[in-house]
């Protein structure tokens, strides 16, 4: 994988990550203030999920990347396959 590519896939798993993470924690508030949506969380606690977000997205960055370059499972011998049987 080059590093453009490379950069492209993280960038993919950390905004992936990132919206799965978002609801935990997430406690609507009990009386919200005038003009606040009801739905709108008390304290969102978005530097602890952009830290867990960016380890995580790291950790898959990293697994996506062996299994890409070790050629476990090859995208150009997949397309080979597709050309001869298709």
């Amino acid at each position: 994988m080059d590093i453009v590519s490379g950069i492209v896939v993280y960038i993919l798993l950390w905004w992936w990550v990132f919206f799965m993470t978002l609801p935990f924690g997430a406690m609507a508030s009990a009386m919200p203030e005038e003009g606040h949506a009801p739905s709108a969380p008390e304290r969102p606690l978005m530097m602890i999920k952009l830290a867990i977000t960016t380890v995580i997205a790291m950790i898959l960055w990293v697994i996506a990347w062996y299994i890409i370059d070790s050629g476990f499972i090859s995208f150009r011998d997949m397309a080979r396959m597709d050309s001869i049987t298709g």
